[in-house]
Formats: C-alpha cells, structure tokens, sequence
C-alpha cells in the first residue's frame, strides 16, 4: 500500500503540480512557491524537505514510523524520474489539473498514511500536531496545504493562490475518504433510551443480527436511574433499526452519530454493511 500510494503522489506531481505550476500543498507545492524566490530547482527544495522532515517525523513518531517513512522517501524520486521520462502531460484547463491533481495526490497520501507511514512530506507535521493534540488528521492536512498555497501569494498572484486551492480541497477530501474507505461512513452508532429497551434489543437482535450494549446512566430530570441501549449497525440497516425502535416505543430518544471506525465481530472480523 505505501509503493502505490507513494506512486500516485508522484503520477500528480508530474502530471498536474508542477507542469502546471500548481500552488498545492505538499513539498511540490512548496518548491513551486518557493523557487521563483530563492532562484533554486523545484526538485532540490523537495528532496531537502523531504529529508528535514523525515528525521523530524522520526524523532516525534517513533522509529517504526521512521523506518515506513524511509520506504516511500526513497522511492518517491525514483517514482518522479522515471514518470518525468516517460508520463505524457495532458492537455487540460489548469482549474481540471488543480482538482485532479489533489484527487490523486489526496489518495496516494490516504493510502500510505493508513498504512502507518508517510509519504515523507508536508504530511508528517499534521501527523504530529495529530499525536499531540488529537484533532482530525484529514482536517490538520487542509489546513497544512492551504498554509503553503498561501505562501505561493508572495511569488505568484491572486488567481495562482485560488487555483491552487481547488487542488487543497480536493486533496483534503481524498485522504479523507481514503483513510475511511471499507469502514468510515458506512456505519451509524444508536443511543436509545426507552423503557422499552429490552424489546427493541430483542428485535435488533431477531431481525438485525447484531448486538448491543447496556449502558446505565441517570436521567437527572426524573433524578432515576435508566438503561441506555447503543447499538452499532451499518448503513443500510439503520432506516430499519429506527423503524424497530418507533414500533417498539415512539417516544424513544434516540442519538444518531456516525461511526468512521468500527474493529471487532461484524466488522473487521465479519462482513461490511
């Protein structure tokens, strides 16, 4: 996984970034924003970053990161000369090779960051703003990248800066489906709380194929304490577990989240809903 993922970074820099000189995140954006203004090659700002930020990744996230971190380093550049050989850049609007470009750059960097490692870039400081402070990774790569479009503005203009933000988004929503792909949206986690607990967890059961967990709490308006039934189901079974629920008691409370990572029987161990 981190062979193809490094792969598809590099197919996106060399088909779309920099041909079109795209002010996306990454170290390819940055070595396009940078070069107009330092008077050195895109390619040895890249290489330079890539290393400073290996050893940075590997001081906070551990020496196994480290070591899947050196894999997608070192082939990340024999990937980029060989396609600069051999890849035929297409002809496209700049806005078309903006947001393909981050789609599949976006995948790519999903791909090895699921994997553990890294693609050895501008991903490795949200991955450790992520250890450190726990905020959605998905959401600290975008702002990562539109920090470094926003650099380009002292090199480039305005309408390089918003070209290059198309590119930010659509690699922000790549990663982020690709890090829950299998697993993420297809799931919803129900907190039901009814009097009628122990005939909703029987249908669920009877009908769903799927189990549920009592957890006590105390409802402070009534000052009682009450069972609280959560239950995990997939996608496609969660119009049906509503309809258990309302037939079983209509007044029901009932809390819907989204569930993005489910491990254990029926999910990792079983089938995917």
């Amino acid at each position: 996984m981190v062979i193809a993922g490094t792969f598809m970074v590099a197919l996106a820099v060399e088909m779309f970034i920099i041909p079109y000189n795209i002010l996306s995140g990454g170290v390819a954006g940055i070595a396009v924003a940078v070069s107009p203004l330092i008077h050195v090659n895109e390619t040895l700002i890249a290489n330079v970053l890539v290393v400073g930020l290996l050893f940075a990744g590997g001081a906070v996230l551990g020496r196994e990161f480290f070591l899947e971190t050196c894999l997608s380093s070192l082939i990340y550049p024999v990937f980029t000369s060989a396609l600069t050989k051999i890849i035929t850049v297409p002809a496209v609007d700049p806005i078309l090779a903006s947001f393909y470009g981050g789609l599949l750059g976006g995948i790519g960097v999903g791909m090895v960051v699921r994997a553990g490692a890294s693609t050895g870039g501008m991903d490795i400081p949200p991955l450790i703003v992520h250890k450190l402070t726990g905020i959605k990774l998905s959401v600290l790569i975008s702002i990562t990248d539109a920090l470094t479009v926003m650099l380009g503005f002292a090199a480039y203009d305005l309408p390089a800066v918003l070209l290059g933000m198309v590119s930010v988004f659509s690699t922000g929503w790549a990663v982020s489906k690709a890090l829950s792909f299998g697993e993420g949206s297809v799931s919803k986690s129900v907190q039901v709380i009814s009097p009628q607990w122990q005939e909703i967890y029987q249908k669920i059961d009877a009908q769903l194929g799927r189990g549920a967990t009592v957890l006590e709490a105390y409802g402070m308006y009534q000052m009682e304490k009450r069972p609280v039934l959560l239950c995990v189901v997939g996608q496609k079974q969660y119009a049906e577990l509503l309809k258990i629920i309302n037939d079983a008691d209509p007044s029901a409370f009932v809390i819907t989240t989204d569930a993005t990572d489910m491990h254990g029987e029926g999910f990792t161990y079983g089938f995917h809903l």
